[in-house]
């Protein structure tokens, strides 16, 4: 069974590697980028393959030697390869899991302050800077499309894009419910308080995506106003879209420009449109919300941030790190390398179980 497996790895990289030279794809962009992206895709899953093969020539090629006589090289050889070859399989079958058709997609991150009053507001602020410098670490682009600061400080809610190859692969395990346990600034009794943040990461959806009917839009335009309900300007910039069928309804005002504004409303509404019609295609295939591995059930508490025990616990794979401050300064590599494992293994088991 894993000698066919390697063969079609070996054989179908081969394939892509041909096509990356071929001069009808490298001067067609589309296809070159997209044979490209499966080729990087393909790459873990080749060079362990390879690894493979090496190991199981190597073991028996000491089982050889060893019918001839004892060795003490040969014979450590033919009792650790077998573990080995065992455990390079696994990640063999993980590596060539069918991934998440999003995953390659830009993503739109929407934070909002939840229960804590001004210091779910400040936290919401930390998970803003957080997110966003780990997009930066990871090589993404960030592009704010809307922001309701607080007033003593963070957000009551903040919606920005993240850009790049693979971003939802990315992302999508920050989705749900943040929990943060920490004395607030305001505090003068020393007490710890518990307070939240929801996280919602969608895939951004291209207009071929899914179609929307320009009749089932109700669109709205009014004048923006900050703080205090102060105008920010004299013309009716500010847009708001509600999608009839639905009721999901997205308003913006963050640029000077209708324009602009509805653009970004379209966006933002194309995204979680999307993100209901997988919601509802996933509902239908698993009986339980579980096997998704952090697409953003917003009442779950997915990961605590403790910082009188300076302990970042994500629930969902057990996982506890020291360091909150580091965390929040955006390194999180850990914790999204430990939730894309688990999604593979669940979706390997899922595929087991449909061939089976």
């Amino acid at each position: 069974m894993i000698e066919q497996l390697v063969e079609q790895i070996e054989a179908r990289f081969a394939d892509l590697e041909a096509q990356m030279s071929d001069p009808a794809v490298i001067s067609d962009r589309a296809r070159y980028a997209e044979v490209g992206r499966e080729y990087r895709e393909l790459q873990p899953a080749s060079e362990l393959g390879a690894r493979w093969r090496t190991l199981r020539d190597d073991l028996e090629g000491a089982r050889e030697l060893l019918a001839e006589g004892e060795d003490a090289e040969m014979r450590q050889v033919v009792e650790e390869a077998p573990a080995q070859l065992e455990a390079l399989e696994e990640e063999i079958r993980l590596a060539m899991v069918e991934r998440d058709p999003n995953d390659a997609k830009n993503v739109i991150v929407e934070i909002r302050a939840g229960t804590g009053g001004d210091e779910a507001a400040l936290f919401a602020g930390d998970l803003y800077k957080m997110l966003t410098r780990y997009a930066e670490r990871r090589g993404y682009s960030v592009e704010n499309l809307s922001q309701s600061p607080a007033e003593v400080g963070g957000f009551k809610e903040v919606t920005f894009a993240v850009k790049g190859d693979g971003a939802y692969s990315v992302f999508k395990y920050e989705g749900g419910t943040h929990r943060v346990q920490r004395v607030p600034k305001t505090e003068s009794q020393g007490r710890i308080h518990t307070s939240t943040a929801t996280v919602a990461v969608l895939p951004e959806a291209e207009e071929v995506d899914l179609q929307i009917d320009p009749n089932d839009l109700q669109i709205d335009v009014y004048r923006s106003s900050g703080p205090g309900g102060q105008s920010v300007n004299t013309t009716d910039s500010a847009v708001r879209i509600t999608h009839r069928p639905t009721g999901v309804v997205v308003s913006m005002q963050d640029e000077k420009s209708q324009l602009q504004n509805r653009e970004k409303a379209m966006r933002v509404l194309r995204a979680r449109l999307l993100e209901r019609e997988i919601a509802e295609q996933q509902a239908k295939i698993a009986s339980e919300r579980r096997a998704q591995v952090g697409t953003g059930e917003r009442s779950e508490k997915i990961r605590t941030y403790n910082f009188p025990q300076d302990r970042v616990t994500d629930h969902r794979v057990k996982l506890t790190v020291s360091g909150v401050d580091r965390v929040l300064n955006g390194e999180l590599d850990e914790f999204t390398e430990a939730l894309s494992s688990e999604e593979k293994r669940r979706r390997l088991e899922t595929q087991t179980a449909e061939t089976a």
